[in-house]
């Protein structure tokens, strides 16, 4: 596969992402795929951080292995990123600011000192500006033409107008004819491949995924890696009419979703696990009392606050267990931003549709890189109505009735003729509380019985309705991956990596983690020859859910949990491993 990779490199408060971004903005726009991933720390100045974009004509999922063009800003990007410059390659500095050998670089890769600092100077005291020629610089040699730079860097300052825009098309421009008077073209240099693509990090997709299905109402409080929903949200709030509010705390926040959906309106909320865990109590009182609600659980590595710009698959236990007692719920897992909006989408039409709490368990790796979505996997179209439907007929009305689906009729507070109580204790058909004086009654203990039948047949529903375990890949290969969420992106990656050996493989990911359909997993798992499950954590979370669901053991494993994303070579590397060593 044809493809260009482009790292930057620098410290916490050097601009990285802003560079980074930009090339990604740029591979976008000319109708290329994109996967850019941004690495930074928990400080605004100092700690090693880097962009690193990759892109091609085919649809890229996750950063891949190596680097064609490396910029570093300081000495120890040049000690992280050059050895894994592929030959061929570039390692762009400055020499005014550190020095870079032939020996620092491996064989076949060419050093390219770039005066950025000079450039800079001749327009501004600012040492920021030499990002502005560093850009111009790699973009000559990754084949990006100088004017949609321009657009790129230009559409960047919004409406800013005058001599800081000036400087940085200057300084660019400047950097692009360093570079073209100084070297060619790396030989995978990029060209045009189409319209532009839109460019996405997961929750700016989960965010507009949760605006078409008609969300109305977010409350959030801000924690890494979830917090740009609610600045994406809030951006848009007006011409999208949704109410967005910044709560006092996590506790808070959920309450007042669960108080919004509870009055008729489609309601979020968003967190990381720490944030989670803070509101499992209201997840529960959503449960009890029947009430719509998605939360978004961007998953980083723990525990407490463990590495906060850090990813990891740690939190599926929280969340299949959040909640005193036992209550339907069901986590959708999306791999891509395509999926992200997809399926928050669908997160939405199952919890309305059966009256239930409904998580998309995204993270770190997924919600905070970029990726480009073609613009028709978007449907926009049509925002579903609501599910209200009941008409008053006075006191007859039971909110909790049973039902063979376990869903209730349920309408909007305050309706006449449909009163009833909405108590976080159990309760009877029309919400009495069950509680108190009549609990561990016979005819009360029967119904609270009855009553938690009621509600856990829902998963019956979710199971049938939620996105089901899908096969990719030649269906009689010798191994199957077995992965979900983010970590899907590398086995991709992977599979097309060992295609390119001649070795098939295939991937069975589930875009629903929870419920399972003991049937139909093992059906699925009694199609492979031998599994790998690939996950991000260190017990192997997801295959112990799929041993005590349906029994099947997973017991090979490639787990991760240092905070690292998974690489394809890795993925790669232990496949082999298998095939080659592992018998039949």
């Amino acid at each position: 596969m044809s493809e260009l990779t482009v790292c930057a490199g620098g410290q916490a408060g050097d601009g990285i992402a802003s560079v980074g971004e930009a090339f990604a903005r740029s591979f976008s726009r000319l109708g290329l795929h994109v996967f850019g991933m941004n690495a930074y720390q928990s400080v605004i100045r100092g700690g090693h951080v880097y962009y690193l974009a990759r892109t091609s004509p085919e649809r890229v999922y996750s950063q891949g292995d190596g680097v064609d063009l490396l910029y570093a800003l300081d000495r120890a990007t040049v000690e992280v990123h050059a050895p894994g410059v592929r030959p061929g390659g570039f390692v762009l500095f400055d020499p005014e600011k550190f020095a870079v050998t032939a020996a620092d670089v491996p064989a076949g890769v060419t050093l390219l000192g770039v005066p950025t600092l000079e450039i800079a100077r001749k327009y501004t005291t600012q040492s920021i500006l030499q990002n502005a020629a560093g850009l111009g610089a790699i973009a000559f040699l990754a084949g990006i033409p100088l004017d949609l730079l321009h657009e790129v860097l230009s559409d960047s300052f919004g409406r800013k107008k005058g001599e800081i825009v000036d400087w940085n098309l200057g300084a660019s421009r400047d950097g692009y004819e360093f570079a073209r008077a100084h070297a060619t073209p790396h030989p995978a240099a990029i060209r045009r491949a189409g319209p532009p693509k839109l460019l996405l990090t997961g929750n700016q997709a989960i965010a507009l995924g949760a605006a078409a299905a008609g969300l109305k109402f977010l409350a959030q409080y801000p924690m890494t890696p979830a917090s740009s929903i609610m600045h994406w949200l809030a951006e848009h709030s007006h011409s999208l009419g949704i109410v967005v509010k910044q709560a006092e705390d996590e506790l808070a926040a959920i309450n007042m979703a669960i108080g919004a959906s509870f009055g008729g309106v489609r309601a979020m909320t968003a967190t990381s696990g720490g944030g989670f865990s803070l509101m499992v109590e209201a997840f529960g009182m959503a449960g009890m009392t029947e009430t719509p609600l998605v939360v978004v659980e961007s998953q980083r590595a723990g525990p407490s606050t463990g590495l906060p710009t850090k990813t990891e698959q740690g939190d599926l236990n929280l969340m299949i267990g959040a909640g005193q007692g036992d209550f339907p719920r069901a986590i959708v897992a999306p791999t891509h931003p395509r999926d992200a909006f997809l399926l928050t989408k669908r997160a939405f039409e199952l919890a309305e549709a059966w009256q239930t709490p409904v998580l998309v368990a995204s993270d770190l790796h997924l919600s905070e890189n970029h990726a480009t979505v073609d613009r028709e996997e978007l449907d926009l179209s049509s925002v579903p109505t609501s599910l209200f439907s009941v008409e008053p007929n006075g006191h007859d009305y039971l909110r909790y009735q049973y039902t063979p689906t376990g869903v209730s009729p349920r309408s909007f507070p305050g309706q006449a003729g449909l009163q009833y109580v909405a108590g976080s204790d159990e309760h009877d058909e029309k919400g009495h509380l069950v509680s108190d004086v009549k609990s561990g009654l016979p005819k009360w203990v029967a119904e609270r019985a009855r009553m938690m039948e009621k509600r856990m047949h829902k998963l019956d529903g979710l199971v049938a309705q939620a996105p089901r375990p899908e096969f990719e890949g030649p269906a009689d290969a010798p191994l199957t991956f077995v992965a979900w969420g983010s970590t899907v992106g590398a086995v991709r990656d992977a599979m097309r990596a060992l295609a390119a050996r001649g070795v098939a493989t295939n991937l069975l990911h589930f875009p629903t983690v929870f419920p399972i359909d003991p049937a139909a997993v093992r059906a699925a798992l009694g199609r492979t020859h031998r599994t790998l499950l690939v996950e991000a954590n260190y017990t192997g979370q997801f295959g112990r859910l799929l041993r005590a669901e349906t029994g099947a053991e997973l017991p090979e494993r490639l787990l991760k949990y240092d905070g690292e994303p998974f690489y394809p070579h890795e993925i790669v590397a232990r496949a082999l491993e298998m095939l080659n060593h592992g018998g039949k």
